[in-house]
């Protein structure tokens, strides 16, 4: 590590538990539900059998509820620190984030009309594109650990 890294000041997150910060913690729920509604839309698109019509609904919600508590852990790391918000990946990882939950919010609401109607095409595109958009605000939120130092202990 460079003199010119140790002396910068601390970007601590405002949201944490005992010194460890809860938008990370809460980070992988709602990305394995929505690569999870995806693989289940797939699977129904391919066998029609209602079940993974089903369990796509419920994913997109758990993910919608656990990214929405991500979501505020972050909110809150993002406004409570000025350092936190002048860093360059910081607003295109929370852009990117809340887009994704506005198309899961959709997605939800697809995958309550009926089963056939609620996956194909519509819930399938609103799934790929939401798991689409994970790996660049993952890479954002990489960038912003491991590159900018937010969230790690001195």
């Amino acid at each position: 590590m460079t003199s010119v890294e140790t002396d910068r000041p601390p970007l601590e997150p405002t949201a944490r538990i005992a010194r460890h910060p809860i938008h990370p913690m809460l980070v992988p729920f709602p990305i394995v539900c929505f690569i999870g509604a995806l693989v289940t839309d797939i699977a129904y698109w391919r066998t029609a059998e209602i079940m993974w019509a089903d369990m796509s609904a419920w994913l997109l919600l758990v993910g919608l509820i656990m990214g929405i508590l991500a979501g505020i852990a972050g909110l809150i790391d993002f406004l409570g620190n000025r350092l936190i918000r002048v860093q360059g990946p910081a607003w295109p990882h929370m852009i990117g984030n809340l887009i994704a939950l506005v198309l899961a919010f959709f997605n939800n609401m697809v995958h309550a009309r009926d089963a056939w109607t609620s996956v194909v095409p519509t819930g399938l595109i609103l799934s790929l594109v939401t798991v689409l958009i994970l790996p660049i605000t993952g890479w954002l939120g990489w960038s912003l650990v491991y590159r900018h130092r937010v969230g790690v202990a001195r």
